[in-house]
């Protein structure tokens, strides 16, 4: 295994792992009411011990708590913001051939930050994961809840006001984390897949907003977001077409807005998803100008079960290599194993394989 001094590490993933059975069964039973909130709690905490050491066996450094406590990768976090909540849209979110169950947030007050739940799920991992491993936390970028949530327009009149009040709340969670140990922290958008193509720039057209706006916006909202971090803690972004039962959303390479990926947001690493033709060659990584930016490519896919031919993964590592310097390169899955509570459509056994694949990789690369 390599140790790196600082994440993201040569070897890294996305964050969401599968949810054991025992998982699904407890949280059914909390829903049919056989067993309470702090019953269901102590068997995710159970769960979740297990789950940092087969990490660790796995050979990783950055230990998540594969978001064993949620249903969505984002929905979750949002709804723990004061001025928002959940609620049953009339149908879920389309992906490719299939849908997700129907739900959603919206905006029905003002937008702030407050002791939100997700902090006691970070600490108990934190408590567990022990110091010679790095426990790292993800939340949703703030572009998801103007991306993805129904606003109030007499609480805010357009999205310039909302972004100023969520850009502060969002430096009052990283502060937060920071409290409690986080010492990495990723943001996790979709937004971005918008802008790959003319069909995601069109649908942001008929959802009555200009592209170019709304991508500065973007920009804006992040950079703000992250503006106060201590300087000891790592905020990296992934960036996704869509991950849902093995199945995606968009399409389109990142020559688009590369420049602006690269070069204008100031996290400190990039996960770029890129296990498939979908995503586009490695020509926009010529871009990347900033010497200070980890880029983790997401050669190995979490979607399906087969195992990636290791010396083509380490020809792209090369190819990718005479764009970006080698020691700014990272290698991960393209996203999390299960971005919902549904999963992927790959057994835990072969998600953990996947996982030993990457960090082989990386040991044979980078070693």
């Amino acid at each position: 295994m390599i140790k790196t001094e600082q994440a993201p590490f040569k070897a890294d993933h996305v964050g969401s792992l599968l949810r054991p059975n025992r998982i699904k069964e407890a949280r059914n039973q909390k829903e049919q009411g056989e067993i309470s909130a702090e019953e269901l709690r102590k068997i995710e905490d159970e769960e979740i011990i297990k789950l940092v050491e087969k990490q660790k066996q796995t050979g990783l450094q950055s230990i998540t708590d594969g978001d064993l406590r949620r249903s969505w990768w984002h929905f979750d976090f949002l709804e723990g913001l004061k001025g928002v909540e959940g609620f049953t849209p009339e149908e879920g979110i389309k992906f490719k051939g299939v849908e997700t169950k129907a739900h959603s947030v919206r905006v029905i007050d003002k937008v702030d930050f407050d002791r939100h739940p997700m902090l006691e799920d970070f600490k108990f991992l934190h408590s567990v994961v022990g110091p010679d491993h790095v426990a790292k936390f993800t939340i949703p970028s703030p572009n998801m809840l103007v991306f993805r949530g129904e606003i109030d327009r007499n609480v805010y009149s357009d999205d310039e006001s909302l972004l100023k009040d969520l850009t502060k709340a969002y430096r009052k969670a990283i502060q937060a984390f920071y409290d409690e140990g986080c010492r990495y922290l990723q943001l996790d958008d979709t937004s971005w897949a918008a802008f790959f193509s003319e069909e995601g720039r069109q649908k942001i057209k008929d959802r009555g907003q200009e592209p170019e706006r709304l991508l500065q916006l973007f920009i804006q909202a992040i950079n703000e977001s992250i503006a106060e971090k201590p300087e000891d803690m790592v905020i990296t972004m992934h960036i996704c077409r869509g991950n849902f039962r093995s199945t995606y959303t968009a399409a389109g390479g990142y020559d688009t807005i590369s420049e602006t990926l690269f070069n204008e947001l100031n996290v400190d690493g990039l996960f770029l998803e890129y296990d498939t033709e979908r995503s586009g060659g490695l020509e926009p990584l010529k871009q990347v100008k900033r010497d200070d930016l980890k880029v983790v490519l997401g050669f190995v896919t979490s979607k399906f079960p087969e195992l990636e031919d290791k010396e083509k993964i380490k020809a792209r590592l090369r190819e990718a290599a005479q764009l970006v310097p080698k020691e700014q390169l990272c290698l991960s899955p393209q996203c999390g194993f299960a971005s919902t509570e549904e999963g992927n459509i790959i057994t835990e056994e072969e998600q953990w394989a996947k996982l030993r694949h990457v960090v082989e990789i990386a040991d044979e690369v980078w070693n």
